[in-house]
């Protein structure tokens, strides 16, 4: 009887470990978002000369953008998360609500090409991002010195017909970081 006992205690712990461990294989990113509430500080004058850069590229193809003082958070990865950012906003006349271009200032280029990467996987990941937008989401992800731009769009209802401009004036900044395949 005392055998037996062990026996399925074993097989029960053995069972347990086996279920934890496939679960925890399932994780595939390790969560350092900030809290609840958190909101990441304003990058400040670290992201002045790329704001100028962007705002810049988007000139020369027409389009009208400043800094925004609205909110504005895309679906962000762990580390961009917390990166201090400036919210730039272009000017759509049919669109008033969107056009937003996120610029995250971190620490080196290193660490900007890091989070990049990040991004682009957290995005591309079918548990990620990739579930928390559209299908047929367009991006644009750029790596400008020390900066990541991001812009995101969905091109079958976005109602002005020059957003998908903002994505090309924003391929001729920095380097660019493709997002799946």
């Amino acid at each position: 009887m005392n055998v037996r006992r062990t026996v399925r205690a074993f097989r029960l712990a053995f069972a347990t470990a086996v279920l934890l461990l496939s679960v925890s294989a399932c994780v595939t990113t390790l969560n350092t978002f900030p809290p609840i509430g958190n909101t990441p500080p304003p990058a400040g004058a670290g992201s002045t000369a790329v704001v100028t850069q962007v705002v810049g590229a988007l000139g020369a193809r027409g389009l009208q953008a400043a800094e925004s003082i609205r909110a504005y958070r895309p679906v962000e990865g762990p580390l961009v998360a917390a990166a201090p950012r400036t919210i730039v906003q272009v000017t759509l006349p049919e669109d008033p609500n969107h056009g937003f271009i996120v610029i995250y200032a971190l620490s080196s280029p290193q660490a900007a090409q890091d989070a990049a990467e990040d991004q682009a996987g957290y995005i591309a990941a079918g548990i990620g991002g990739g579930v928390l937008n559209p299908p047929g989401t367009q991006y644009a992800l750029q790596v400008l010195g020390s900066s990541v731009v991001f812009f995101s769009w969905l091109p079958a209802t976005s109602p002005d017909p020059r957003t998908g401009e903002i994505a090309e004036a924003l391929a001729t900044l920095g380097v660019a970081v493709p997002i799946g395949g």
